[in-house]
């Protein structure tokens, strides 16, 4: 699938995850993250996210997520909903 217009899900309270995602021109897939539990959760997070864009078969994206300490099913409802909005 391809991202053909910006789109957004979530949002910046406690326990969840802004995502921001847009058509990536040059191809490959930029993830922006950041978080308030980045030191421990960091990798987690990120893996999370590019599992749940490789399950949806995306490939070229920029994603930005700003997470305020999302638990794993949130964050992959998040990316899943902007990318539905998104194509």
């Amino acid at each position: 699938m391809n991202i053909k217009t910006p789109a957004k899900a979530g949002t910046m309270e406690s326990s969840d995850i802004y995502i921001m995602v847009q058509p990536n021109d040059e191809g490959g897939i930029i993830i922006d993250l950041e978080s308030i539990v980045m030191k421990q959760f960091g990798k987690q997070i990120e893996e999370v996210i590019l599992n749940t864009l490789d399950k949806l078969n995306i490939n070229n994206i920029h994603l930005v997520a700003k997470d305020r300490g999302a638990l794993d099913y949130t964050i992959r409802a998040r990316v899943e909903t902007a990318i539905k909005r998104a194509i």
